[in-house]
């Protein structure tokens, strides 16, 4: 059994960061957030949306339609 990846706390922030921007209609800004993650934790973020049944662009896309409200 291999060990999942972590989302290094960071990484989280940017994240949030990201979908906070994408949800205020701050596209460049949600791009920068996004590429200030590191490669570990983009794995682990791309492997938990899956399990969710979506990926980090429909999570970017419906925040940015709802204004982050669900």
């Amino acid at each position: 059994m291999t060990t999942p990846a972590v989302i290094r706390p960071l990484a989280a922030v940017h994240l949030r960061e990201a979908l906070t921007a994408a949800a205020n209609g701050q596209g460049p800004a949600a791009i920068a957030a996004l590429l200030h993650i590191d490669h570990d934790s983009w794995t682990a973020i791309e492997q938990r949306t899956a399990l969710l049944g979506t990926t980090v662009l429909d999570l970017l896309a419906t925040a940015a339609r709802t204004g982050g409200t669900p």
